[in-house]
Order: structure tokens, then sequence, then C-alpha cells
């Protein structure tokens, strides 16, 4: 703080009180009886206001306008003692009064006491002067001065805060600055002193040869003015000079004259040591900070982590110093030409005696307790010391007085200012002038970068690196410290850390093709396209180390996929640097020097694939030119590829083509289904290009021409690829015609044939198919599950006929597995007419009509039961034959039969449904004879069968089976005869299919034939004579001679030709005049009226489903 008188004014009066106007622009002030106006610039009286007969105390300007001489009236309150001072507080909203008996008393606008303040000296303290603290962050706090020399401050409510301060004199006024942050005194110690806002004194302000009665702080300005008691009045500027240091980033300073403030410019992190005294010098190095006060210097250490100063240690000793730095160990003091550097302990160790005044001193680094100093002096020299060495080394020795100077980071060059304002940049070592700038006050070196500077001066900042020219830019104060890109300026009082991009000099180090030293520089701070710039640079510059950094500070990852590949290929021994460049250049598109430099390089395949991968095809064209047709062709193929990339299918498939890729051109063509196109192309193929013919083929199975493929296979002479292709399309006709031409496609043709079959639900189709391509086991399983699925549905009739496709089945088998098929066929054979039967029995009991008359149902439900064996049948119901049964018995009056059936139904579980018919029938049937109409006759040896047969269907007495219509259930006038030995089927056939006899014995034998060629009765007899026989336990067969053979009639002859392994089967029928008419597929016997009528109803016979029109 240094105070400068700026004028003087005397009156012949004391001077009791003054004030200033709000706007600050004029003082009014009490001298005597007289008020006089004064202009606040030079003290010169404006005009005198008088009137008053006494003398005047107090004066003061209205601001709140809460009492005006127009008022009728004015609020008078009395009070215990005389006031001697008064004040209200910011918002006027409470008056303080201090009074002769030491007592203050807080009152609101109507005069009503809410504080009273009693000091502890009572009269012996009188108050003689208040103020309120103006500032709104001190929450009204009242500063009282009484003549018991003491300060205190007490806050609305009464309450005392602060420390209570002893001021040794009377005073006499007190002022707070217009922000609150100090206060003005003065009284009989002759002097107007400053305070802290604390009650801290901070120094004289000035001081006079009598009391100092009033003081006054011009509003908003460092303006002070006082009166005195001799009748004179100071008006006193006071300036607060800035007390700081710097390392680095950090950055303390001194804040409202007692408080150090430690901020650290990068983080902006800020902490706050209270002194309680006056700061007068600081000093901050790496981790240690001094500071001075008036009788002490603290040293402070920083935890480094935490950024929180605790005091070390204490020189308790007065000093008086121009310039204070600290070391790690020591304290360095300078006044005028003197230099002390004291221990923390306060002991001097040593003291330098310079020639001329001290005007510069910096810590340079180095180790601890051996510290270098730089120093500058007025006469131009300028030092390094060491504190460990009592001798001073000389730098330099200038014209000039020093002003500011600096060092760089490696102690080879320095930087000074003189004091005309001229840089000047010494090489340290040779003492050689480097270069000199003009308009500096101040320089700094960057702490990261050797050959950077900057320096300030008429308002502009200036930065130079090495020797380039110097950028400027604007900036206002003072430029103290530089540190990477952060620029440290001081501007008035206050510090700020200034990011300054430092592309300039980066471009002009790249203008030089310094790529490192411009690296250097972009790592102190610039943009990332200035870095871009560099990395660009650096690599056209083949610096890949520092264009990897570059790219790699931007994160290009494709520049730095480039930069690894070119230096895998030097660890490889590629050194081309051309070739290099040139991959550069690509990748900057710089494509045409790229192109130039791959063609200087002898790689030109490089340049057109660069080209091409482009599509950039007529600078390809251009490049390659018309003498090379091979890369001509290649060149073209790369156009077609780009064209179907960029969806242009129809010109990539005809440049394909002008090409020659075929393939290529055949796979868009039949992407996008142009048919038309294909097939010429298929037809233009020679059938020797099988690849792109199959090509053809199979796009055009996916568009569905089948007939285009079918064309192309051909072609191709691929007959294995045309079958699929027709059982792929289902044109299973063109399929089978080419299984006539070609049998060994057979396999591939019905087996996917018969699935497809099975898959549309045609199943019996299906099996048919798998029989034909030879997959026998797959043509059971398929009969085997319609079988079971026709049984559970019931339906019989179904069942009976895959039964007998079954045993056919097997019969086919047979001829590998002749006895285990056989038994299948034997079996199966069984169950077809079992089934068969019983789906007519079914019918008449579950449907309320039935087409067939009593007779049928009577013959088939005897069939069935003499049949049936113990095993039970799935879907076959004993229950529905004997019922239908004992029916039709009763109609047609085998009342035994009937009455056996009720007996028998009796002991099976008989269905709700029928339980009540049951009953009844079986009452009804006892007032019937027990005895049947009619037994049944066995033709061979005319013995009369029971209707029922627990033997099965057999005579009881020669045992001969029975041969039934397959229609009614009749038995047929047919007797088996077998080939007697030596006779085989094609020589019986031919015996039988004479006409005539050929040898007398046979005329003999056998009667003649008539002219109508009808057996006569003694031809019957002859063959029944032949097959007579007696009954027996065991059943002997009719075998019959040559002689018999010839003796009969092909028309009553019925052959069963079963195939191999089976033996054909001969039957004679008795009674010429019954037709009897044999099914040529299944070998069923039929009355031939029947048969023709069921062959009508359903186009095909009734047991196998052979159509009318098939061929035998």
């Amino acid at each position: 703080m240094r105070p400068i008188e700026k004028w003087k004014e005397t009156v012949r009066d004391r001077v009791y009180d003054l004030a200033f106007k709000p706007d600050g622009s004029q003082i009014i002030m009490a001298a005597g009886q007289r008020v006089l106006v004064c202009d606040a610039k030079d003290g010169t009286i404006i005009q005198p206001l008088k009137g008053h007969s006494d003398t005047v105390y107090c004066v003061a300007y209205a601001r709140d306008g809460l009492w005006s001489p127009e008022q009728k009236s004015v609020n008078k309150t009395k009070v215990s003692s005389r006031i001697t001072c008064c004040g209200w507080t910011n918002d006027g909203q409470y008056l303080a009064l201090g009074m002769m008996n030491g007592v203050v008393s807080i009152r609101n606008k109507n005069g009503e006491e809410k504080v009273k303040i009693e000091r502890p000296g009572g009269s012996l303290s009188p108050i003689w002067s208040i103020a309120w603290n103006p500032s709104r962050d001190e929450h009204d706090t009242l500063a009282v001065a009484d003549w018991g020399q003491k300060l205190s401050f007490y806050q609305l409510s009464g309450k005392q805060v602060l420390k209570e301060r002893t001021l040794n004199y009377d005073p006499c006024c007190i002022s707070y600055f217009s922000k609150g942050e100090y206060i003005v005194m003065g009284g009989s110690d002759k002097q107007v002193s400053l305070y802290t806002k604390d009650g801290v004194r901070l120094g004289t302000i000035g001081e006079h040869k009598a009391w100092v009665w009033t003081c006054r702080v011009k509003p908003d300005s460092n303006y002070v003015v006082c009166g005195c008691q001799d009748g004179t009045i100071y008006c006193y500027q006071l300036n607060f000079t800035t007390v700081h240091g710097l390392y680095k980033d950090l950055y303390a300073y001194r804040d409202n004259m007692t408080n150090v403030i430690v901020q650290d410019l990068i983080t902006e992190q800020n902490l706050r040591i209270k002194c309680h005294e006056l700061v007068k010098k600081i000093a901050i190095y790496r981790n240690r900070l001094a500071i001075q006060l008036p009788e002490k210097i603290n040293i402070c250490t920083d935890d480094l982590s935490t950024m929180e100063y605790r005091i070390t240690d204490k020189i308790c000793k007065k000093f008086e110093c121009n310039l204070l730095v600290v070391c790690s160990q020591h304290v360095i003091l300078c006044q005028e030409k003197r230099l002390q550097c004291l221990s923390f302990a306060g002991v001097k160790e040593k003291e330098w005696v310079m020639e001329s005044m001290i005007r510069y001193i910096k810590v340079i680094g180095g180790p601890p307790c051996k510290e270098g100093l730089l120093v500058g002096l007025k006469n131009g020299a300028i030092l390094k010391i060491f504190i460990d060495n009592p001798f001073p080394i000389t730098l330099l020795k200038l014209s000039l007085s020093v002003r500011c100077l600096d060092m760089s980071a490696s102690r080879k060059k320095l930087a000074v200012v003189d004091e005309r304002n001229t840089l000047l940049v010494y090489d340290i070592k040779s003492k050689e002038l480097l270069f000199q700038e003009p308009n500096a006050n101040s320089v700094a070196w960057n702490t990261q970068c050797e050959d950077m500077l900057c320096f300030s001066g008429n308002g502009y900042l200036n930065i130079k690196a090495s020797n380039f020219p110097v950028h400027q830019q604007k900036m206002q104060g003072f430029m103290v410290g530089y540190n990477g890109s952060k620029i440290f300026c001081l501007h008035v009082y206050s510090m700020s850390a200034v990011e300054v991009p430092q592309s300039a000099p980066m471009y002009q180090y790249l203008e030089k093709k310094m790529f490192k030293e411009a690296y250097q520089i972009a790592c102190l701070g610039v943009t990332d396209s200035d870095w871009r710039d560099l990395a660009t640079e650096a690599l056209e510059g083949l610096d890949f180390e520092t264009a990897k950094k570059a790219f790699i500070r931007i994160r290009d990852l494709r520049y730095l996929e480039l930069i690894s590949s070119i230096e895998e290929r030097k660890k490889r021994g590629e050194n081309d640097n051309e070739l290099f460049l040139a991959d550069v250049y690509a990748f900057q598109g710089k494509f045409r020097e790229a192109a130039k430099l791959y063609k200087r390089a002898g790689h030109e395949s490089k340049a057109l694939s660069m080209y091409t991968d482009l599509r950039m095809f007529e600078y390809a064209k251009e490049f390659v030119g018309a003498t090379d047709p091979q890369s001509s062709k290649l060149l073209i193929t790369k156009q077609a590829d780009w064209a179907k990339c960029s969806k242009e299918p129809r010109a990539a498939a005809e440049m394909y083509l002008s090409a020659g890729e075929h393939a290529k051109a055949i796979d868009i063509i039949g992407e996008h289904g142009w048919a038309d196109m294909l097939i010429d192309i298929a037809r233009r193929l020679d059938k020797a290009e099988r690849e792109p013919l199959a090509k053809c083929a199979m796009h055009f199975k996916k568009l569905r021409h089948h007939g285009y493929a079918s064309e192309t296979y051909s072609k191709m002479g691929d007959l294995k690829a045309l079958v699929q292709l027709h059982v792929d399309t289902r044109h299973w006709e063109e399929a089978f015609l080419l299984v006539e031409k070609h049998p060994q496609f057979k396999y591939d043709v019905f087996v996917p044939y018969a699935q497809w079959l099975a898959e549309n639900d045609r199943f019996e189709e299906a099996q048919k198919a798998f029989h034909k391509a030879g997959r026998q086991n797959e043509a059971v399983k398929v009969l085997g599950q319609l079988t079971h699925n026709a049984v559970v549905e019931n339906r019989f009739n179904d069942a009976g006929y895959y039964y007998w496709m079954l045993s056919m089945q097997c019969l086919d088998i047979a001829r590998e597995q002749r006895k285990e098929m056989l038994e299948k066929f034997e079996s199966f054979q069984h169950l077809a007419e079992l089934y068969y039967v019983y789906s007519s029995i079914q019918r008449y009991t579950d449907e309320p009509f039935s087409s067939h008359m009593p007779e049928t149902i009577f013959s088939l439900c005897r069939f069935l039961l003499n049949n049936l064996t113990k095993n039970v049948l799935p879907g076959i119901s004993k229950v529905n034959t004997l019922f239908a049964l004992a029916k039709e018995s009763c109609k047609l009056g085998a009342y035994k039969l009937a009455r056996y059936s009720y007996e028998k139904l009796q002991e099976l579980h008989i269905p709700s449904r029928l339980v009540e018919s049951i009953e009844l029938g079986s009452l009804t049937i006892h007032s019937k004879p027990f005895h049947d109409s009619e037994d049944m006759m066995c033709y061979r040896c005319s013995t009369n069968n029971p209707l029922l047969n627990s033997q099965g269907s057999v005579c009881i007495n020669c045992r001969q089976p029975f041969i039934y219509s397959a229609s009614s259930y009749e038995v047929l006038p047919l007797v088996q005869f077998y080939l007697g030995e030596g006779i085989g089927d094609e020589e019986a056939l031919s015996l039988i299919d004479l006409e005539v006899p050929h040898t007398e014995d046979c005329k003999a034998r056998s009667p003649n034939v008539g002219s109508s060629g009808i057996l006569s009765s003694s031809d019957v007899f002859v063959f029944i004579r032949v097959s007579k026989q007696q009954g027996g336990s065991t059943f002997v067969p009719v075998k019959v001679s040559r002689s018999v053979l010839r003796s009969m009639s092909r028309r009553d002859v019925l052959i069963k030709r079963w195939p191999k392994p089976l033996k054909w089967e001969y039957f004679r029928s008795l009674l010429p005049d019954v037709s009897i008419t044999m099914c040529p597929s299944c070998f069923k016997m039929f009355h031939s009226e029947d048969y023709e009528i069921l062959l009508l109803q359903h186009s095909c016979c009734p047991y196998c489903r052979r159509p009318i029109d098939e061929p035998n």
C-alpha cells in the first residue's frame, strides 16, 4: 500500500466533519460555524453555506429521502446521554447512536430502542465514532471506536463479533471503503491509518500536526479525505501494489492485504491462507511458500498431493527488503545491492554484495541447498549465483539496465529485457546475440520447449519459435510465465492462464520440414486440424515416426494402418521411398501423382488396381492405353464388378460377357430373372462349356422356366440332371418317358414319385411306386401303416384290400426270403378275406339298410365264424357277427343255428344298444323248432355238412376245403385237383386245352363229346369217381393223370396261375351249368352274373380293385 497526496486545502476553522456527495464529485465539510462545498478533484471551495449561529459538528447527504425540509414535523426521542455519533444500517431500517456514557443504542425508525450495547468502560469510554459495514456479505456489522482506545465489532442483534483491537490513541473518526474491505481511522495520534475490516492495522496513510477529527472514503474509489483540528484538509490516493510469486503453474498472491491465496492456474484450484497481519512479500518455489509479515517470515510447506500448506518454520525477525525469493532450504533477501541467504532457522549463511542495484532475481532450479539464482543489475550485469558458492558468476554485461530476464530450460539461452524495452536473446556459452525484438516489457521461456519464448509489450503478446518471425496477438496485462500452451498473464491485480494455440510456430517448423520440432510444438497445444496437417506433412516427408504419433493423437486408424504396413514392408527390406510416397498420395486422394510415382517405381499394376478400386475407369483406360489387351480385359472385368456393386446389373452383365466372364454374367442375369438373355447365352455356348451351361440350367430352374432348363441339360447331355429336373418340377410323365429309355434312372424317379404320392395322401399309388422302384421295405411299411389306419378307422373293406396287397408284396419278396415271406403271404391272404367279409357284416349291423340279401348275410356270417381262430382280430366283432347270423337264421328257418348263436352271445359282452334285441330274440327262438331247414352239401363227397363247423370251412367227411363265391359266399361246385407226378403246368394246360381225346382208352373211360362241346353226365361221373373219398381224419387231395386231364374241357377248369415260388392251383367245376368267373388278379371265384353286376357297379374287382380295362 502506497499513499499519494493528491491535494491539500486549509481553512481558518477546525474541521469537525465532512461528507462526499453520493456520486463523489463534491465534498461538504463542517468548519466552525460554516458549511463549505468543495470540488473533490482538487479541494477548491465552490461555495460556503451560511446561516448557522453555532459550531457545526456533523454534515451528511440525504440518500433515501427519509426526511426533507418540506416535512411539517420531526419525531423527537429523548435519550439518557449526549449523542456523539450516529449511523443508519444499509437498508435504512435501524439507527445506531453512540453516546457519551459509553452506550450504543440501536433503534428503529420510530425511535424505539431495540438493542442496547454497554461498553465496559462506561462513561470513561465515550463512544466517539461508529460505522456500519456497507458490504451485504457482512450481515450489518457495526464498527465501534471509543475513547477507551478500543475498536469493537457488533452484529445488529448486539452480539460482539471478531476480535477487539487496542488502538493506543483516542479515535475521533471511522469510515469504511465502499465495498467494506478496509477501514480508515484517525484521532489523537495525528495520523490517518488503514485497517482491514477485521481491525488489523495495515499502515499509515498520512501523518499530520493536529488531531484528525474526520476522514471519509470517496465512493467507489481508493481516495481518502481527512480533516484536522488545525483546519487542514488532505486528499490521498491509495495505490495497492501487487504482492505475488509464481512458480510454473502455481501462483501465490496477497488478498485483502492480510491473506495469501495459492492458485493452481491449470486446475484453477485455490487455497486461502489467513495471516491476520499485513503481508509484505510472497515467494514460492516447488513446495515451499515464504510469507513476509511485519515482524516475521513464515515458511509453509505443501503436501504436493493435497495442496494444503502448513507452517513448518518461522523466522521471527523484522526485515526490510526489496525482493524475496525462497529455495528448498533457504530464504534469499534482496536489499538494494545486498543479497542475504538465510536458513529457515533465521541464520545468515551467505551474503553477496553487488556492484550495482539489483533489479531482478529469479530461482532457476537446481538440487536442494545448491539452487541457482539469476540476478539482473541496474548497470546491465547478469549474474548466476549458486547459494552454496560465495562467488557470483557473470554471464553477460549489457550497456543498459536489466528489467526482466529468463533462462531456457536447457540453460543454454538467456533472454533479457532492458530498460529500453528491447528483448535480447543470447547464447550463454558463446555470448553471441541470437536475435532481438523491440517493445518488450517482460519475457519468459517455455518450460517445456527449448526453442520457444514469449514476451509482452504495447498490448500485444508475442510468441517466437527458434529463428522464425514473431507471431503476435492482442493481450491485456503483463506476461509473467510460459508453461506448455499456457501463458500466465497478470492484469491489474488478477492472474489468469491464457490458452494460446501453438499453430503459428508449428507451421513455421513445417515450412522448414522440421517435423520433430513441429511435433514438440504441437504437443504444447494445437487444434485437431493442426494435428492433421502435421501428420500429413510428416507422412509426405516420409517421417513415419512423427506422422504415426500425430495420427495417434487424432485417432485416425486408416492412416495408422497405412504407416504400420509401410513399417512392416521396411522391416522386410523394402526401401523404395517413391513407392511409399505413392501409397501415401493414394491415401490422400492425389491419384494422378500416385499413378506417376507407381509407374516410375515400376509398379503399373498398383496404379491400375488403384484406379479400378476407385471406379475411375476413364483414368485407368487413359493410364493403360490400347497396347495391353490383357490389362484391358482385366479393366473391363473390374468395371463390370463396379457396375454390379453400383446397382447397374444389366451393364455389368454385358461387360462380363464382353470380357469372357460368362459365369459372372450368368449369375447376374439369373438373379434378375432375365430369361431371354439367359437362353440366348445358353444357346450360344458350346456344349463343352459345362460349368456356365450348368449355371444357366440352375437359374432356369429357379425362374421356373423348366422347358429352357430341360433344353440346356439336353444340350449338355446330362441325363441325370434332366431326370432330377423332371422330379423336382413334378413333371412325372416326362420322367417316366426317360425311365423307359434309360432304366438305370428307375430308382431316381420312382422313389421321389412315391414320396410325393405319400405326401399328397395317395398312399396306394405311393406303395405301387415304391414297389416299382424296388424299395420293397418302404412299400411294405406304407401298406402296413395304411392297413393299421383302416382297421382303426373301421374301414374294413380297405383293410381287406391292403392286406391283400401286403400278401402280394410278400409274394414278390418271397423269391429272396422264401419261407418267411410265404408264411406272411398265407397269413395276409387269410386276413384280407376275413376283413373283406366282415366289412359287409359291420355295415349290416351299424347301418339301417343293407344292399345284401338275407342269404348273403347268412353265408358271410357262417364263413367268418367258421374261419375265425382263437386269436382276437382287431376291429372284428364276434358279437356283431353272431347277432347278424341269429337274425338271418330266424328269417331263413335255421332255428337251431339261431338258438346256438343266441346262446353264444350270452357268453360275450354285449353292447347296450343290442341288449334288448338279443334278449327278445333269445326268448323268441325258444318258440321255434330245434332244427335247421337245410344243410350244406360237399360237392366232392356229397356229404351234408352242418351250417357251422367247428373244424372250419372243410367237409366233415372228406376234409375237402369249400370254395366260396367272393360275392355271396355260397359254396361253389368246385373241387380242387392236383397234377400227377411228372406233369408240369404247361403240359397240363396243353392237355386241358385239347378239345378231343386222342386215344381209345380214353374213349372207353369217358363219354363222347357232343356237338355243343358240353361235358356229359358220364364225364362228370368220371371226375367224381376219381375224386370220391370216404370219411377220414386227414385230407387226401385229388390227383389226376394225363388221361383225366385230356378228358376235361377248358371251360370247366379254373386255374389260379400264381407267380413263383407258388404253384398253380387247378379247380374243376362239377356243375357246368353254373357259370363261374375268376378274377385274373386276385384269383377270387364269383358267380358270373354277380361278378358282372359288381363290375358295373364299381368298375373294378370288388376284392382286389383291379380296373376293368387293365390288361391281364
